[in-house]
């Protein structure tokens, strides 16, 4: 199998001076494991069970098994190298679908990692897997969010599966970076707290003091008669590589995710990571993560950012939801991809998610925004990933009282709506469309 090969070889890679560029944080790792070629035999097994019906991880677990007991290697080794195969899916799937700034989500990993071996283990396989797919999907973002999931996990197997980390010492501690910065700038103790009482925790969990404390200063100096507030600057920590971070904040209505979307797509700006917070004053504090299309870094001149800043003001103020189908290129035109809408309940996050796989085209986030506000459903966040010409969107959605779609008939709905706007989109030649609101 051609993948299996390339997953061996990438463990391989791990232990090589000339490939920590490309993998730092992997052969790193990889140096001090116990004894590697128990990373290799996981990387064997991982993928063997497919084909055969039932739980592929599962099977390979019972296939590595006997191998191990076969070939006289100690309960130890096998015990993990069985535990590796059966959930060498886990720690991505994790990564890429979970919220991994929340404590309770690390918690709930490192109770199944257990061990700080099993940690170092797992992510040198997942990563290996990750690459050995498609050299493609190995990148800034993905690299990120498994660093960060790593990280976070070795400090809670760190303090003992029996302390785990307070959400709320964590809030208080994210405030208190945030409120340091702020005296600084004249902000008093009593004043914060009524800025942010209508913010809630996961604003305090997932946003960095430092970017508290630029929207917090912001909002509070931005004269509301004016419309949106919308700031642009070069992101000086990105989940994506060298982006450009955009927040916005502005009245919280189904359709502003649609409209930032087509703003941005007029801008031939694609978006990479987007956090939205709903206020329970009314209003909405979103962040956006941006590239351009061909995946390079924006010039960070004044009037390009200002140039930002004007259209996002100026689709937010429009009655209806205009958006620029550019014309598709011709490399994407030539692959056909259904598109596949899937809800699930988050039970942790008390959200409902969207996954979508579709043709990566011009104003496909726009047109799913569309779909989306028209019947009042919002977007509470998004992990967005183009892969060539496939793109593989999470969404994070809520109804109009911020609880999950429990609608079965409007969950069916939707997704028929939806493949059906997307669908179109493939078919479309770039003119200019008005969806309205």
């Amino acid at each position: 199998d051609a993948h299996t090969t390339e997953v061996i070889a990438n463990t391989r890679r791990f232990m090589r001076a000339d490939y920590t560029d490309r993998f730092p944080v992997s052969t790193r790792i990889a140096r001090r494991l116990r004894d590697p070629r128990l990373l290799y035999i996981a990387a064997l097994f991982h993928d063997i069970g497919k084909g055969r019906g039932g739980d592929h991880s599962e099977l390979g677990a019972v296939d590595a098994e006997t191998f191990c007991t076969d070939h006289g290697l100690s309960q130890t080794d096998t015990e993990l190298i069985v535990w590796l195969v059966k959930n060498h899916l886990l720690m991505s799937q994790i990564a890429q679908r979970r919220d991994i700034s929340d404590p309770e989500e690390i918690q709930r990993f490192a109770e199944i990692v257990v061990t700080q071996e099993r940690l170092d283990y797992l992510y040198t396989l997942t990563v290996a897997d990750i690459a050995g797919t498609n050299p493609e999907l190995w990148n800034a973002w993905r690299s990120s969010l498994m660093r960060q999931l790593y990280t976070e996990t070795r400090r809670a197997l760190s303090r003992g599966l029996d302390n785990p980390l307070d959400r709320e010492q964590v809030i208080r501690e994210t405030k208190r970076s945030a409120a340091d910065a702020l005296e600084y700038r004249g902000f008093l103790e009593d004043e914060l707290e009524g800025l942010w009482s209508t913010r809630g925790e996961d604003y305090f969990l997932r946003e960095r003091p430092e970017d508290i404390a630029w929207h917090t200063e912001a909002i509070a100096d931005h004269n509301h008669e004016r419309g949106a507030l919308v700031l642009v600057r070069q992101a000086s920590e990105s989940p994506i590589g060298n982006a450009s971070q955009i927040f916005v904040h502005t009245l919280d209505e189904p359709s502003t995710f649609a409209r930032i979307c087509a703003a941005l797509e007029t801008l031939d700006l694609t978006i990479h990571d987007a956090r939205i917070y709903s206020d329970t004053d009314g209003s909405t504090l979103d962040t956006f993560f941006v590239l351009k299309s061909d995946g390079s870094s924006l010039n960070s001149h004044p009037d390009t950012f200002q140039e930002i800043e004007d259209r996002i003001r100026q689709h937010l103020s429009e009655s209806e939801l205009k958006t620029v189908s550019r014309h598709t290129p011709r490399t994407v035109k030539a692959f056909t991809i259904p598109t596949t809408v899937q809800f699930s309940q988050d039970e942790t996050s008390y959200l409902t998610t969207l996954e979508i796989t579709t043709a990566d085209r011009p104003g496909l986030l726009a047109r799913l925004g569309s779909v989306l506000s028209r019947y009042d459903v919002s977007v509470q966040g998004a992990k967005i990933q183009t892969l060539g010409e496939r793109v593989e969107d999470i969404f994070f959605l809520a109804d109009a009282t911020g609880g999950q779609l429990q609608d079965e008939a409007l969950l069916a709905t939707l997704e028929s709506d939806l493949i059906e706007a997307l669908g179109a989109g493939q078919k479309e030649d770039g003119a200019l469309s008005e969806l309205s609101i």
